[in-house]
């Protein structure tokens, strides 16, 4: 099944400004980071963005939550999976409510909070979808045992590209042309 722009929405897990140094390849990370939160910006996909203790880590890159104006889109967590923090799960349920319950998923560490927020939440009836090409690890070894764990769960893997062009569905679409330009 294809990814539906009208019922996706977008979940930037912990790219924090302490995190951000430590992740293995991190400038094609946080590159594709942005990629993504501009495609969702975009098409008017809902994006939130969880911050992990960040009195200790820091906060969401401002580049990145500068990019879609709504602060309250900001959950902070002190729980790995951010499905067990009753703001991220209320969240999540009144998105769901309005038809939008695909999640996309992208951030940091793939292995830790990605990966144990992407389980929970599949395992609520939501269709999940790790973008492979936008999660990190501070070890790309971590970072290919969370994928391969949560695709042998179900989760559906994809690339950053593939959700542009499964969002746009069509070559004419209005936004066709920005978003290319972010591709390049």
């Amino acid at each position: 099944m294809l990814i539906s722009r009208d019922r996706s929405q977008l979940l930037v897990v912990d790219v924090q400004e302490r995190l951000v140094p430590a992740i293995f390849d991190v400038q094609s990370v946080v590159t594709n980071v942005a990629r993504l939160i501009r495609y969702a910006s975009l098409l008017h996909i809902p994006t939130t963005y969880t911050e992990h203790m960040p009195e200790q880590i820091g906060h969401v890159l401002p580049r990145l939550s500068k990019a879609t104006g709504d602060s309250t889109s900001i959950v902070q967590k002190k729980t790995f999976s951010a499905a067990r923090e009753p703001e991220f799960s209320d969240r999540l349920e009144k998105l769901k409510q309005h038809g939008r319950d695909s999640i996309l998923v992208c951030g940091m560490e793939a292995h830790v909070c990605v990966m144990q927020t992407v389980l929970e939440v599949h395992y609520n009836n939501y269709k999940m979808h790790v973008v492979a090409d936008v999660i990190g690890s501070r070890s790309d070894h971590n970072r290919d045992l969370a994928v391969d764990r949560v695709a042998k769960a179900g989760v559906t893997i994809v690339s950053h590209e593939m959700v542009a062009f499964e969002w746009l569905e069509r070559g004419d679409a209005p936004e066709f042309k920005d978003i290319l330009k972010l591709l390049k």
